[in-house]
């Protein structure tokens, strides 16, 4: 037997459109994320916080979806793997995971997009040891890191090269 007690309503900003969604309180960020809203982009991967997958950002910073309740996001803004590309288009940073093969079998591929896009809102001309900090805690088990460093290098230079 369900009573009103039970759920809470949950107020956000996801990639600039308001919802507004009836969960559970242990419902997960990404499970209403990708259950009650739909959008699947961001993926659950070990659901314990580790490997990265389920990564978006709320206000600005990389959370990790999968171990953030649903509840706790109330009233944020957040951005997904889905608010990245406007009209169709890829945004720069996807283009060069394409460009240099940072990606193989993609399961990671948002985790790290959304890690990388708040390093690059931070830091538009990161080194190479910013990078590799900023995704240290994701892991991709398919592609060398190589790849997936140059395409932060290529992505960093597109955006700068960007008219304001």
């Amino acid at each position: 037997m369900e009573s009103e007690m039970s759920t809470r309503k949950v107020r956000l900003t996801v990639n600039g459109q308001p919802y507004e969604a009836t969960v559970e309180p242990r419902t997960t960020l990404v499970d209403m994320l990708r259950i009650d809203l739909g959008l699947t982009g961001t993926h659950v991967g070990c659901e314990h916080g580790v490997c990265g997958a389920c990564t978006v950002l709320m206000d600005g910073l990389a959370v990790r979806s999968c171990i953030m309740l649903a509840v706790q996001a109330g009233g944020a803004e957040l951005r997904t793997v889905e608010g990245l590309g406007h009209n169709g288009d890829l945004h720069p940073l996807q283009e060069a995971f394409m460009d240099c093969h940072g990606l193989q079998c993609g399961f990671c591929t948002p985790g790290f997009l959304m890690s990388v896009c708040e390093l690059l809102e931070h830091s538009p001309d990161p080194s190479d040891d910013e990078i590799r900090d900023a995704l240290g805690g994701n892991i991709c088990r398919c592609t060398g890191y190589q790849s997936i460093l140059e395409s932060v290098r290529l992505a960093s230079k597109k955006l700068r090269e960007q008219p304001s």
